[in-house]
C-alpha cells in the first residue's frame, strides 16, 4: 500500500465467531452466511475462513457478487437474495448458482426458458415487510404448482425476512403467523430448506420448529445482539413499560441477553504523514473549523471522508495515547497531537484501544453502517494465521 492506510481483518476471529455461534446454536441444519457487499466490507476473501467455522450455504444480494463468492468456492452452494433476469440464466447454471423466486411472473417467465440443466429456487415470502415476495397462499400454492411440474426447476427452499426482532413490537409474531399462512396449502416439509431467522432473531426467539435454516449476517462479524437490562430505577421503569407493552399485544417470549462470546475482525489504520506546529490563535481546516488554543503540533493523516472517516470519528490512538480529530477533508484528518508523536507513527482509527462499540455509539450509527462506510479506497489486508495478504480495489 502506498499510503500506509488500511484495514486489517482476522478471518480467524471470524472462524472462532461462527463456531461460537453453532456451538449456541445447534439444532440447525444450514447455517447461511449472508455475504453481500464484499462480506459487510471485509472481503470476500473470508469467505475460507467462514467455511472452516461451518458455514455451509452462502447468500448474496446480486449476480456479480455470487460469481465473487465463486473465486473462493466452487463447492457450497451461494443464493442470489434478488431476483436474477432471466437473461442471465445461463451464468447462473453454468455456476450453480441458487435464485430467488418473489413473484409469479417472474417465474412463469422463468418456466418458459429452455434450461440446459437443473435450476435450484428459493421462494421468497412477503409476510409483512412489503419490498420483495409473494404475497397470498394462493400466489404460492401456484408457484409450487408451476415448479413441480418442469423437471429443471427444483424447489429447494422457501424463506422470508423479518423486518424487525420482535423484542420491543408485535410485528415479527405477526410476520411468523403470515408465513405459515401463506404456505398453509403446500406440504412445507417437503420442502428441504426452511430459513426465516436473521441473526437479530437466531438470539431473540427459540427456534421456529419447521425451520431447519438461519442467515448469519451481522452475528458472524462479531455483534452478538445481546441487550443489557441494567438495573437501578430506570432500568426497573423501562422493564415495567416493557412487560405492560408485552402483555398488552399478547408479544411472545422473547431473550434479551445471550452469552455468545464474539469478536470483531475489522480494524482500521493509517499512519502520521506530516506534522506541523502551531501558534495560538491560528486556525485548521476548511472554514477555519477549528481555532488552536494554545501553541501545539498538528498531525495530518492520510485518510478522509472519501475513505469513510471524518472528524465525527473523535479521536485517533497514537503510541499508546488518545487524540482529538480536529479538522477533515476528503482525503485527509488533522489531528492535534503532541511532541511525542513522530512522522510514520501507526494511527488507529478503530481496533484494540478504540473499539467498533465506542465509533459507532458515537457516530449514532449500527454496525453494518460503520463498516459500509469504510470504501473500497482502503485497501484490506486478511490475515489468517501467519499469513498476511493485501486486497485492493
Amino acid at each position: 500500500m502506498y499510503r500506509k492506510t488500511y484495514a486489517r481483518i482476522d478471518g480467524k476471529i471470524l472462524e472462532n465467531n461462527v463456531k461460537e455461534i453453532k456451538n449456541k446454536y445447534k439444532d440447525y441444519q444450514y447455517y447461511i452466511g449472508v455475504v453481500k457487499n464484499n462480506a459487510y466490507h471485509h472481503g470476500m476473501r473470508v469467505i475460507q475462513n467462514l467455511i472452516r467455522g461451518g458455514i455451509n450455504y452462502f447468500a448474496v444480494s446480486s449476480l456479480e457478487e455470487a460469481l465473487l463468492v465463486r473465486k473462493y468456492t466452487q463447492d457450497i452452494p451461494v443464493l442470489v437474495l434478488e431476483p436474477v433476469d432471466v437473461e442471465f440464466i445461463d451464468d447462473v447454471l453454468n455456476n450453480k448458482i441458487t435464485i430467488t423466486v418473489e413473484s409469479l411472473d417472474y417465474l412463469k417467465s422463468l418456466n418458459k426458458i429452455d434450461l440446459a440443466y437443473e435450476v435450484k429456487i428459493h421462494l421468497k415470502l412477503d409476510t409483512g415487510m412489503n419490498r420483495l415476495g409473494l404475497k397470498t397462499s394462493k400466489e404460492v400454492k401456484e408457484a409450487v404448482k408451476i415448479i413441480s411440474k418442469n423437471e429443471q426447476l427444483f424447489l429447494e427452499g422457501i424463506y422470508t425476512h423479518f423486518a424487525t426482532t420482535g423484542v420491543q413490537d408485535f410485528y415479527y409474531d405477526r410476520q411468523v403467523e403470515n408465513f405459515l399462512d401463506l404456505t398453509s396449502e403446500i406440504d412445507l416439509a417437503s420442502i428441504p430448506i426452511v430459513h426465516l431467522d436473521r441473526s437479530l432473531t437466531l438470539v431473540t426467539h427459540d427456534k421456529l420448529p419447521y425451520a431447519n435454516g438461519v442467515r448469519l449476517g451481522i452475528a458472524m462479524f462479531g455483534f452478538s445482539g445481546s441487550r443489557t437490562i441494567g438495573k437501578g430505577f430506570k432500568a426497573t421503569l423501562r422493564n415495567i413499560k416493557r412487560n405492560l407493552y408485552v402483555k398488552k399485544y399478547h408479544i411472545s417470549p422473547t431473550i434479551l441477553e445471550n452469552d455468545l462470546q464474539l469478536s470483531t475482525a475489522f480494524s482500521l489504520y493509517s499512519s502520521v504523514m506530516t506534522l506541523r506546529k502551531v501558534k495560538k490563535g491560528e486556525v485548521v481546516g476548511y472554514n477555519a473549523s477549528y481555532q488552536v488554543n494554545e501553541d501545539g503540533v498538528i498531525a495530518t493523516i492520510p485518510i478522509g471522508y472519501a475513505d469513510g472517516v471524518s472528524k465525527e470519528y473523535g479521536y485517533v490512538v497514537i503510541r499508546n495515547k488518545k487524540y482529538p480529530i480536529v479538522a477533515d477533508a476528503m482525503d485527509m484528518i488533522m489531528v492535534l497531537v503532541d511532541e511525542t508523536v513522530k512522522t510514520k507513527d501507526k494511527v488507529e482509527i478503530f481496533g484494540d484501544t478504540i473499539t467498533i462499540q465506542e465509533v459507532k455509539g458515537r457516530l449514532n450509527i449500527n454496525a453494518q453502517h460503520l463498516f459500509n462506510r469504510i470504501t473500497t479506497r482502503v485497501p484490506r489486508v486478511h490475515v489468517d494465521g501467519k499469513d498476511e495478504v493485501e486486497i485492493k480495489y
